[in-house]
């Protein structure tokens, strides 16, 4: 059996059993394909130029292979489980696993949850060779201040250790949700990089130029940017500050002169226009079957009580809120952004012509 045929396999297995159903036979060819894959292995430790002897090991997966991912999404099922069983939100990416309760005034129910829940998961964990790392396990409660000063009492009665901020996936929330710490550590590294791009730019051509600028400065700003939707100005200011120095680096244009003739020539779209971009793509996949169920979920289509000329236009539904927080949320802005978009772009037959008019749409809208 070749190894992208035993893949397939195994991933039509992941998805019975996502599906809650019981498999109770595996073809003994596969079997066999897993013990062979993973025992009588071998392994050594590389320092340097030096290795060490190799020792021989009963099983193991090879680092860096490409089944290793795979073969621990399954080792760890048994975990996401437990997770339901205790009636508690999860989303989980690699080896990172994230939880997280709603919680109503005055209920404490959900936070008895919680601790309960990390407790079995600890539990279940040390029944299957793995630690929890508290160090890096954090805490974090989202609401009014008043609020969230009771629910971090309640948390510290169950010995759960709170903070006012904490990194996910690379983003750095806190408990404001402003996204300052967030906006801070992108503008220190993307001036570090930029700083240094500037003192080789007379050594370099411009494609090369602008390669590193897109390598070590736009990989930050664009880096999930759809968060920033809702910010104050002030704060999209700040990164759009970033883009400016860039371009002025790459055009030698100087600090007294108009920026916009600069992002115009180098063809870049503002960073207002940039987060509305990934937002926008976003939707367009999530209606098109090409994003996760958990998007497309927040997305409703337009349906007036009577017959109208904007039925079956590709409208979406606007729900109502009440503050300027709920402005800020995916299920409001991205439905508001995009029945915005003139039609002919919202019903593009592909990802890619929708890419390119909505480029071409953003950027007229920014400099025309």
């Amino acid at each position: 059996m070749s190894k992208s045929v035993f893949i397939r396999k195994v991933h039509r297995l992941i998805r019975r059993i996502k599906r809650n159903k019981t498999v109770i036979f595996l073809a003994s060819s596969i079997l066999n394909w897993f013990k062979t894959y993973l025992e009588n292995r071998k392994y050594f430790v590389s320092v340097g130029n030096f290795t060490s002897e190799q020792t021989s090991i009963t099983c193991g997966v090879p680092q860096g292979s490409i089944l290793g991912p795979l073969l621990f999404n399954i080792y760890m099922l048994p975990l996401a489980q437990i997770i339901k069983n205790n009636k508690i939100n999860y989303h989980s990416y690699a080896d990172d696993t994230q939880i997280y309760i709603t919680m109503s005034p005055g209920d404490r129910g959900p936070v008895q949850a919680l601790g309960k829940c990390i407790e079995k998961i600890n539990d279940w964990l040390c029944h299957n060779f793995l630690q929890l790392n508290k160090n890096k396990t954090e805490v974090i409660v989202f609401g009014a201040k008043e609020k969230r000063l009771q629910v971090t009492r309640e948390l510290q009665s169950i010995h759960l250790k709170t903070t006012n901020q904490a990194r996910n996936l690379g983003v750095v929330m806190d408990a404001d949700l402003n996204l300052e710490k967030h906006i801070k550590t992108i503008t220190k590294s993307a001036y570090y990089h930029l700083k240094n791009i500037s003192r080789i730019k007379d050594l370099m051509s411009q494609q090369d130029l602008e390669k590193l600028v897109h390598a070590f400065i736009f990989s930050r700003l664009d880096y999930c940017n759809s968060i920033f939707t809702g910010l104050p100005k002030k704060s999209v200011r700040q990164l759009q500050l970033i883009q400016n120095s860039a371009a002025r680096v790459l055009t030698k244009t100087k600090k007294v002169d108009h920026i916009s003739p600069a992002l115009r020539s180098l063809h870049w779209l503002p960073v207002r226009q940039r987060i509305d971009f990934k937002v926008l793509m976003l939707v367009y996949k999530a209606l098109n079957g090409l994003g996760p169920k958990y998007i497309s979920d927040l997305l409703t289509q337009y349906e007036p009580s009577r017959s109208l000329r904007s039925s079956g236009s590709g409208l979406l539904s606007v729900p109502r809120v009440r503050t300027r927080h709920g402005e800020a949320a995916f299920s409001f802005y991205a439905p508001y952004i995009w029945n915005k978009l003139p039609e002919s772009l919202r019903s593009a037959e592909t990802l890619s012509l929708f890419k390119s008019r909505l480029k071409t749409h953003l950027f007229s809208a920014a400099f025309e």
